[in-house]
């Protein structure tokens, strides 16, 4: 991986993992295009990094700011690297979630990942080598309950992802997928980390999930499952998933504790 001669755009750059996974490029010589909707948090994060990068304060459900940004970049050269990282997370069982809500969440998880790719792939396939790096969840192979409306979009970016890659498989576009498990980052509401401890759920650092997302590029991985025992229970999950329902369903209570009807969604 030549570093110094990517250009990367990172959306949800203001967020916990974003930030970690921009640091951590930015330390091999990568030039970021930083891509959220905090414009404060993301000029922070610009003067903390070395090296030369672009803010660029968007809200990429909006379709004209969306088509904005990719026409300003292409105007500049374009990118090598694309890496979808913007999400929302709601915790709620599904009767309680509200038709904004379950819009919201499936248009910022999944849509706008297609969409930028969509309109990307042109001029992706211009360089030489470039790569599309989609960061999904544990949650896009587990299905959990009060997560319906993230279950549903992390499964379909992991759905997404495999079928890029096997479509692009003939062109220099190198097409990722990873998937963390539970991070220390403000996505995730009081209610979440309060019903992560009670249920014994590893909580990672963002700077861990960006060491996994570095390691994934240099090794050149297409798919990457972060975190033991969640890797076992999505092949468990796989193979047998009646096995996991009944795990799960023994937790049923504990989960139900901290579901509540709530608009308190965060998306960075």
């Amino acid at each position: 991986m030549e570093w110094s001669n990517q250009r990367c755009l990172l959306t949800g750059a203001s967020g916990g993992i974003g930030q970690a996974i921009a640091k951590a490029l930015a330390q091999k010589g990568v030039s970021l295009v930083l891509v959220g909707r905090n414009s404060a948090r993301l000029h922070a994060l610009k003067e903390q990094l070395p090296g030369e990068h672009q803010v660029c304060c968007a809200d990429l459900s909006n379709a004209q700011e969306r088509e904005s940004l990719v026409s300003k970049l292409t105007e500049q050269g374009g990118v090598s690297m694309l890496v979808n990282n913007a999400g929302i997370s709601h915790l709620s069982t599904l009767e309680d979630t509200s038709t904004e809500v379950l819009e919201s969440v499936l248009q910022t998880n999944l849509m706008v990942p297609m969409l930028l790719t969509q309109a990307f792939l042109p001029q992706l396939k211009q360089r030489r080598t470039t790569h599309i790096i989609n960061i999904g969840s544990t949650f896009g192979s587990i299905g959990f309950a009060g997560q319906t409306a993230y279950c549903a979009s992390k499964f379909g970016l992991r759905g997404f992802t495999e079928s890029l890659l096997r479509e692009l498989a003939d062109t220099n576009i190198k097409v990722s997928y990873l998937a963390p498990r539970a991070t220390d980052t403000q996505i995730n509401s009081d209610a979440s980390f309060a019903m992560n401890k009670a249920l014994g759920n590893q909580v990672d650092t963002p700077e861990m999930v960006a060491k996994q997302f570095m390691l994934l590029l240099e090794q050149h991985k297409t798919r990457a499952f972060i975190g033991f025992p969640e890797r076992l229970f999505i092949k468990i999950n796989g193979a047998f998933p009646s096995l996991v329902d009944k795990a799960l369903i023994k937790k049923l209570p504990i989960i139900k504790r901290f579901i509540a009807p709530t608009m308190k969604d965060k998306i960075l």
